[in-house]
């Protein structure tokens, strides 16, 4: 994927809604050296626009929900924006006056500061792999490799050992589901499905599907993974989705962007070391992402990998991605790829 070129229809339209303001009907905001777009590692200066003179007896800023400060007079006010997360960003004050209140409000348009690290990949084996799975998730539980399978009426949730492509277990999900992403928490499987906006629990050991939960905020079900605490989900947008790992509820999502653009097509993901790596669907590369803003940090090149399997059709892409807890080392395949990679990442000079 091109990630330092600019994906020119979309951001043209996110630019052109920067710095649009809600009218209100006293203040505006103002933000000094205003531009189509800020780097999150910068401080911006604002000021409210008070073109008719009104006593003004306290200012709140917030960007979003989050209160960034206060202030009693109008006098250019500091926000650092290190902690925003990526995106579209909206700035507004809620403005005190004459025993009323004005919340006036503006859009801020946030990339992330540096550039991403580039890696490259060295085959350390290569495993057979059944050329029937569509994969669409991919997760290691101890020595033991799970996977999920797509296609209406050919989806299934596996267990198979991975050295040798033996399929050991095998659940095949109705053939109304396209199953897609999978994370391993708590003993249980958390399965997703396409366009159904339903995923299924399962009994790690035996399983036994236990209950299914429903997502309505998100666009679709693609990827999975979870850090322990918290599961997150991608759609196939720029999106990616906190889920509580109590009720499954959608909580909030991070858009993931580099230092020039947004990422689109977001797919199967894994979670590693503290960082979220993610399958750009229909591109040779994964995505290394910061869970907490959606910064892209790295970006993992695996050209030449799909030349090394067989080739059946053009949605053969890469998607699959397993971490065994090795550093450096990952496991990644493909959909309907008769061969599972595992592979060192090594940073380029």
């Amino acid at each position: 994927m091109r990630f330092y070129k600019t994906v020119l229809p979309f951001i043209s339209l996110l630019l052109f809604s920067c710095g649009s303001q809600n009218e209100t009907k006293n203040f505006n905001i103002s933000v000094e050296g205003a531009k189509p777009s800020f780097s999150n590692n910068q401080t911006i200066l604002v000021s409210i626009e008070n073109p008719n003179q009104k006593e003004i007896d306290s200012i709140i800023y917030f960007i979003d929900q989050q209160q960034m400060g206060k202030t009693s007079t109008n006098t250019p006010f500091n926000i650092p924006l290190e902690n925003q997360k990526l995106g579209n960003r909206r700035l507004h004050a809620k403005i005190y006056f004459n025993s009323k209140t004005e919340t006036p409000s503006k859009d801020l348009y946030v990339l992330a500061s540096e550039k991403p690290k580039l890696y490259t990949y060295q085959i350390l084996n290569e495993y057979p792999h059944d050329v029937e799975a569509y994969t669409q998730g991919l997760e290691f539980h101890g020595d033991t490799l799970y996977e999920s399978t797509g296609q209406y009426g050919k989806s299934s949730l596996r267990k198979t050992n991975y050295k040798t492509g033996e399929v050991l277990q095998n659940t095949p999900l109705d053939r109304n589901y396209f199953g897609e992403g999978i994370t391993i928490l708590d003993n249980k499987i958390y399965q997703l499905t396409w366009r159904e906006k339903v995923g299924f629990i399962y009994n790690l050991k035996t399983f036994e599907k236990t209950g299914s939960f429903i997502y309505s905020k998100s666009e679709e079900g693609w990827g999975l993974c979870n850090d322990g605490k918290t599961i997150y989900k991608s759609d196939g947008t720029e999106k990616i989705w906190t889920l509580n790992k109590e009720n499954l509820t959608e909580e909030s999502y991070i858009e993931i962007f580099t230092n020039t653009s947004r990422i689109k097509s977001v797919n199967e993901l894994e979670y590693v070391e503290g960082k979220i790596y993610a399958n750009i669907f229909q591109k040779n590369a994964i995505a290394i992402i910061n869970p907490q803003n959606g910064a892209v940090e790295g970006v993992i090149d695996l050209k030449g990998l799909q030349a090394r399997v067989t080739q059946h059709r053009f949605l053969d892409v890469l998607n699959g991605i397993a971490y065994k807890g090795e550093p450096n080392k990952l496991f990644v395949t493909g959909k309907n790829w008769d061969k599972l990679f595992e592979i060192e990442i090594i940073e380029k000079q």
